[in-house]
């Protein structure tokens, strides 16, 4: 039986159209090699647990850097901030003023490519908002918000009417070696198992787990850093000193640290960061940096992190083995 014969304009109209509909192989590949080279955007999660210090579900932030779900295979830093003491909370609804300053501004919602998991808890209140006033008075409105196209301005910076002096070691420290009351040491608990959380939970690097924080944050780093530097790659505490009592574990480790100071800083005043970096030295520490913005007040943080030097510093750093 011979087949009907097609007619030839028809038959290369219908062929035209098949190439057209049905992708060809090579054209599939090259979609699916697109689709690999294109980064994953980034993303801030909340994630539940368990408060030993509370007793209560509380939450706490975790952001995924651009590209964390398409690189596979790869271990991230991980950087663990801890706010300071105007940004305290109920870690539900009130959880969105840790936004306010630090890496996960700078990350989330300044947009900037850092690429760090970071690892953002809040403190409980503690009774603190009847003592003091700018967190007495602060208004959900005020928090910065991520938006869908640019960025938003950055806050003005403190005033600083008093003029720049130089500092003296003075060691009578006006807070013991836990820090401020009601500080980042009553959650001892809850950050050791955040942070076992997740270096288990995400694709985390544990050689290279850095710890800084701001202010109450500062004092709240140098206590974790104290009292467990084998967890950690790097210290960066901002606007925050040491108690000389917990340096020694962490001049053992020689764990590598950069410190920050305001030098008009009324509030947490350079010349009570000495005693404990003096201390580091004398136990033979050798990587020991401090440095002085004697021309900011105590929101020296904003010039800190909003610049690129301590992230690549921090990158430079690995978990020194025990």
């Amino acid at each position: 039986m011979r087949c009907p014969k097609l007619n030839a304009p028809l038959f290369a109209s219908l062929a035209l159209c098949l190439m057209f509909l049905l992708p060809l192989p090579h054209a599939r590949a090259q979609k699916r090699q697109a689709a690999a080279a294109t980064p994953s955007e980034a993303e801030l999660t909340r994630v539940a647990y368990q408060s030993q210090a509370t007793g209560q579900q509380r939450e706490y932030f975790v952001y995924l850097p651009k590209g964390y779900k398409t690189e596979k295979g790869k271990k991230w830093p991980v950087l663990l901030f801890l706010h300071g003491n105007g940004e305290r909370g109920n870690a539900k609804e009130e959880l969105d003023y840790v936004l306010h300053h630090g890496p996960l501004y700078e990350a989330w919602v300044q947009k900037r490519d850092l690429p760090f998991i970071i690892v953002s808890p809040q403190l409980p209140m503690y009774g603190m908002d009847s003592l003091a006033d700018y967190i007495r008075n602060r208004k959900a409105a005020d928090i910065p918000r991520r938006q869908t196209q640019g960025v938003p301005p950055r806050p003005a910076k403190f005033p600083t009417p008093t003029p720049m002096t130089g500092a003296v070691q003075n060691p009578a420290l006006p807070v013991p070696p836990e820090g401020p009351p009601v500080g980042w040491f009553m959650l001892e608990q809850d950050l050791l198992g955040i942070i076992e959380s997740t270096l288990s939970t995400y694709a985390a690097d544990r050689d290279r787990l850095y710890l800084s924080g701001i202010s109450y944050g500062g004092f709240g780093a140098w206590y974790m850093a104290g009292k467990h530097p084998q967890l950690f790659a790097a210290l960066v505490p901002v606007v925050g000193y040491g108690h000389p009592d917990l340096m020694k574990p962490i001049a053992e480790r020689q764990l590598p640290l950069w410190v920050f100071a305001g030098g008009r800083d009324g509030v947490v005043q350079p010349q009570f960061f000495y005693p404990a970096l003096n201390a580091l030295e004398s136990h033979g520490h050798q990587q020991v940096q401090f440095t002085i913005h004697a021309d900011m007040n105590h929101d020296a943080w904003v010039r800190v992190y909003a610049g690129q030097d301590i992230y690549d510093w921090m990158l430079q750093q690995k978990r020194s083995k025990p």
